[in-house]
């Protein structure tokens, strides 16, 4: 069975074949090869005169029994040593040797040249129900192997192996073994009838693909055992692989009597948690984050980065101007004027829950010292947008935190300077060359009539004679003119490069928010309550005041604020990082529980690029992109590897027709709208409390009427892998705030 599991476009296609088995030609075992030679004459007749000797050769197969080599794991779900909500799920192991579990002979009711039961099966426990590990650590006991097949303590019973099956050494070899409570054994250990739909063969064609659980997806063929087992209660548990060779007719649900314990070998366990609480039930989290808070009047926009607010129904214009700052994604935050009065102000952080418009044309030039300029005056209400100005501040702030960073602004500033002053000096040699040579063109140029003594007396020149006037003197601000000069600005230029790769990859990291602190981003928690997401635009020229504030720094002297500019210039230049432009805080339980989900930005169809995934904060996650999405896509992460029901308690059905559309989605569930849940019909039967142990053939069995869904007498275990398989829980988001239209009007 071949069947396409789906992905994302970001992901890699993955084609995972479904096999029933893949059963060895021979078994573990000594084996002899004799070769007879047999010679006849063109006649036919035998010709015994010149017969070869037989020729006999013995060789032995042998296979892992009590003991497994830890390379032949490939891959444990749950993962070892994790936490999250499993309680749909059923753990599974996966072999690197695709043949490992039809290596040796188990009889069973399927068993035959084309099918076979697996000899190895995945019993799950729970804390409290294994004597020797209360606690389910994963505690053992190392015994022999003598000393599994044949227990000294009364009620324990052992596997059954055929005499000279087992070597004197291999009967002294050590294992680890478990001891399983009779009564426990009988509620949890599959039957015979069960065992062949436990394991199957997965076949992988495609490149390698790594997922959240570690589990490497790369090309292959690997052999899998699934157990029967949910682990429905909250708690700590644990897995065992056992051998159940030599319990054959043991495997009916029944011991013999007198029974008080089994003893199985365990040849590989690993434990995990099953956790309870919020994200005991990831579907209906990941549905609530989305939904409305009223059902009867859902509002379109409620995923907006915004403080909740009611429409004002009066004409108050006081009301209405609040309201329409408040839409806008603003907060109230108390401000300080100048003057000393405490007065309130609007702020709003990078994100937005509309398009911020484009700042006016002919602010002032930096760098700045103080935030003042960033302010934004409403003089119809009298209050500050603070806005861009603590945004200059605290770009400025994380800057200046940052040694790394000022080292290099500041010695960027430095070489700008040095080299801007070598500069001016050159240019001033170069004006003052001629009038320092005058008297030397004099002396040159005179028509001495004198000799030399006579001019060491003292004989003067005549006056005017060969005499240039003095250079008048430059001024400070014309000799830094002189640095506009087109071949000087290319000089300034060329230094300014060469000093801002450091800058510019700073402040790129510094526009995609790094550093900055949450209570910016989201002013206020409201904003953000529990198990919530929020969508949002990113203010550009709220980034462009950060990045500002922290290109401000190092600034000295007049000769930097002068060639500032050309450093920012630089920095832009050296900078091809894209911007962000839109988007999403996640706050809830599933940030814990998937701390690897997968969620995919579209636009128009396209993909956008994820810039930057970060946890500001416990169970919360922000993820930015290139652009403003029209679609947001939230999926479990892992998908395609896990086995189990879906939401709902119900199996979601895939199509089991060979040809290109086997294994995709049917839109349908097992069992319909109103007949039931799979737990409700499928468990053995037991205490509520007990353990949640799927039937899977016989009274109850799943098998039988999920193959008549199909039209089918029965299903293969490829075919029951398919079902089996988890479909990712996806929930997609439709945002109106992709709409180009949705821009903010007020300023």
């Amino acid at each position: 069975m071949t069947a396409t599991v789906p992905t994302l476009p970001s992901e890699p296609a993955l084609r995972v074949n479904f096999l029933d088995h893949l059963i060895p030609r021979a078994t573990p075992g000594t084996y002899r090869v004799q070769v007879h030679h047999t010679l006849t004459d063109a006649d036919g007749e035998l010709d015994a005169s010149d017969r070869l000797p037989t020729t006999e050769e013995t060789f032995e197969i042998r296979a892992a029994r009590f003991v497994l080599a830890r390379t032949t794991v490939h891959a444990l779900y749950p993962a070892p040593a994790s936490r999250s909500s499993y309680g749909r799920t059923l753990p599974h192991i996966t072999f690197n040797r695709p043949t490992l579990p039809w290596e040796r002979n188990q009889a069973g009711t399927r068993s035959g040249p084309e099918a076979r039961p697996p000899w190895l099966a995945l019993l799950l426990f729970g804390a409290g129900e294994l004597p020797d590990d209360p606690g389910a650590t994963g505690a053992t006991v190392l015994r022999t192997v003598d000393e599994l097949r044949h227990p000294a303590e009364p009620g324990v019973v052992g596997p059954v192996l055929p005499d000279g099956s087992v070597s004197d050494s291999e009967a002294a070899g050590k294992c680890a073994t478990i001891d399983v409570p009779a009564e426990l054994f009988t509620a949890v250990a599959p039957h015979d009838d069960e065992m062949y739909y436990l394991a199957h063969v997965r076949k992988v064609a495609a490149a390698g693909a790594a997922r959240a659980d570690g589990e490497v997806l790369a090309p292959g063929e690997y052999g899998v055992i699934t157990a029967n087992r949910f682990p429905r209660t909250p708690g700590e548990y644990v897995v065992h692989l056992v051998s159940f060779e030599g319990f054959e007719g043991r495997l009916s649900g029944t011991l013999p009597p007198g029974t008080t314990a089994v003893r199985l070998a365990s040849l590989h366990h690993w434990t995990f948690t099953s956790s309870d609480g919020p994200a005991s039930d990831p579907g209906a989290l990941l549905q609530n984050l989305v939904g409305p808070d009223d059902p009867d009047d859902p509002d379109p926009e409620r995923l907006a980065m915004r403080l909740p607010a009611d429409p004002p129904h009066g004409a108050d214009p006081v009301e209405r101007a609040v309201y329409e700052r408040l839409r806008l994604g603003y907060v109230a935050v108390p401000h300080r004027l100048l003057s000393g009065e405490l007065t309130c102000a609007w702020y709003r952080g990078p994100g937005t829950p509309v398009t911020a418009p484009d700042l006016p044309d002919g602010r002032p030039d930096g760098p700045h010292t103080t935030a003042d300029h960033a302010l934004v005056y409403d003089p119809e209400h009298g209050l500050f947008d603070v806005s861009y100005a603590a945004a200059w501040t605290l770009g400025r702030t994380i800057g200046l935190a940052d040694p790394d960073y000022t080292t290099a602004v500041t010695r960027a500033r430095r070489e700008l300077a040095n080299q801007a002053a070598a500069l001016m000096s050159g240019a001033r040699a170069v004006q003052d060359g001629p009038a320092a040579l005058g008297p030397l063109r004099e002396l040159a140029s005179a028509d001495f009539r004198r000799t030399l003594a006579d001019g060491l007396k003292g004989a003067q020149l005549p006056d005017g004679e060969g005499r240039r006037a003095p250079a008048p003197a430059r001024t400070r601000s014309g000799m830094r003119a002189l640095l506009g000069e087109e071949r000087n600005a290319a000089v300034l230029r060329a230094t300014a490069d060469r000093n801002a790769d450091a800058i510019a990859a700073w402040q790129a990291r510094l526009g995609l928010l790094h550093g900055l602190p949450f209570h910016h981003l989201v002013p206020d928690p409201r904003m953000l309550p529990p198990e919530s997401l929020r969508m949002f635009r990113i203010d550009a020229a709220w980034i462009e005041a950060l990045v500002a504030g922290a290109a401000d720094v190092a600034v000295h002297t007049s000769i930097d604020a002068q060639l500032a500019p050309e450093l920012n210039r630089a920095a832009r230049r050296k900078s091809t990082a894209p911007a962000a432009g839109a988007g999403m805080l996640l706050r809830s339980a599933l940030v814990t529980a998937w701390p690897d989900i997968v969620i995919t930005a579209c636009l128009g169809g396209r993909e956008l690029t994820e810039l930057r995934r970060a946890m500001p904060g416990p169970g919360t996650m922000m993820v930015l992109w290139d652009g403003v999405p029209d679609t947001v896509v939230l999926r479990e992460p892992g998908q395609g590897i896990h086995y189990g029901i879906d939401a709902g308690d119900r199996i979601s059905l895939r199509d089991l027709t060979p040809g290109p559309g086997l294994g995709e989605p049917l839109e349908t569930f097992y069992p319909a709208d109103g007949e039931g849940t799979v737990t409700e019909l499928h468990l053995r039967p037991g205490p509520e409390d007990g353990p949640a142990v799927l039937r899977l053939f016989g009274d109850g069995g799943l098998v039988p009427p999920l193959a008549r869904e199909f039209g089918l007498a029965d299903l293969d275990p490829g075919q029951l892998a398919i079902e089996l398989v988890n479909a990712p829980l996806e929930q997609e988001i439709t945002s109106p705030a992709a709409d180009p239209a949705r821009t903010e009007t007020l300023r």
